[in-house]
């Protein structure tokens, strides 16, 4: 069973009572996290492992929560961060400002524990929800590992780090080797069944956290493998290579092999100002071109921007 961890609340008031309270009052099912000011409660907010909900008090001094949640709705990474108020400002006014600034619920001080632990479970349930949905934004509908759009992102933002940390920076095209006759001859539905279970052993052949593989369209993969050399990224081109064939799905309109394999086309690079993603991208065609006009059933690698 997968073990889940427990919902981070971070927990911001500059009365050590109220923190007391509303910490023994969620400790049973969260993880709270407290804060006696707004400096505090931004540093926490911005920090590697951010919260999943606030609770914040508003008046507080020199930061009140007014313009914390200003500063955490003007950051990408805390924007999404559902935030609410537990104060003792019980106006409307007081509330409709609040809400505006894009709270997700207002509770006036003093308050009813039950009140705060069914409100505080229920925005957490919006979020794992909106968090579901966004996930399926990002997976591909038949082999259910990441979609184009998710590797698009992804590349981005690796493609980035690596050039601040001058780290190398390896990626692999992976086309399955003739998969149209393999279509046209054990039916599309069988096909398909072919790219779900390539798909998985794709996936099995990279080992580290940070590595992505991704339908890229069709019978195309890419693999994307950060802060990973050349001899590296091979080894990992050649193990996925070797995980489709221990598959052994037959295939007899192949002049590959008698079984289905894939094509690999590998670069690797140490990002600087000479190379472009798009450069990058389409050496890593080249070489795949390269492994089909060689046969098939191979890698071909090469650096660039060395």
């Amino acid at each position: 069973m997968e073990h889940r961890e427990k919902p981070r609340i971070l927990i911001v008031d500059d009365e050590k009572m109220n923190l007391k309270v509303l910490a023994d009052l969620l400790r049973e099912e969260y993880r709270p996290v407290l804060a006696r000011d707004g400096e505090q409660a931004l540093q926490h907010a911005f920090g590697d492992a951010p919260p999943d909900l606030i609770l914040l008090d508003v008046i507080m001094p020199q930061l009140g929560g007014y313009e914390v949640i200003k500063r955490l709705k003007e950051n990408d990474r805390t924007k999404n961060i559902p935030v609410i108020f537990v104060t003792s400002l019980d106006s409307v006014v007081d509330e409709e400002y609040g809400l505006k600034l894009g709270a997700v619920d207002y509770i006036t001080k003093p308050f009813s524990p039950p009140i705060v632990k069914i409100r505080v479970h229920n925005h957490l349930r919006i979020v794992h929800q909106y968090k579901l949905l966004d996930q399926l934004a990002y997976l591909d509908g038949l082999t259910e590992i990441s979609n184009r759009r998710r590797f698009e992102e992804y590349f981005q933002r690796e493609w980035a780090r690596s050039a601040r940390n001058g780290t190398p920076f390896s990626l692999a095209m992976v086309d399955v080797d003739f998969f149209k006759p393999y279509n046209d001859h054990y039916g599309h539905a069988m096909g398909d069944r072919t790219l779900q279970r390539i798909a998985k052993a794709l996936d099995h052949a990279l080992l580290r956290p940070a590595d992505l593989i991704a339908r890229y369209g069709g019978e195309e993969f890419i693999m994307l493998l950060p802060e990973t050399d050349a001899f590296a990224a091979k080894a990992v081109a050649e193990r996925a290579l070797k995980a489709v064939a221990a598959l052994n799905i037959p295939h007899q309109h192949s002049s590959a092999a008698p079984h289905v394999t894939v094509s690999i086309g590998l670069v690797t690079t140490r990002i600087n100002g000479d190379i472009t993603p798009q450069a990058f991208i389409a050496g890593a065609d080249k070489n795949l071109y390269l492994a089909k006009e060689g046969g098939r059933n191979r890698v071909v690698a090469g650096v660039i921007g060395f």
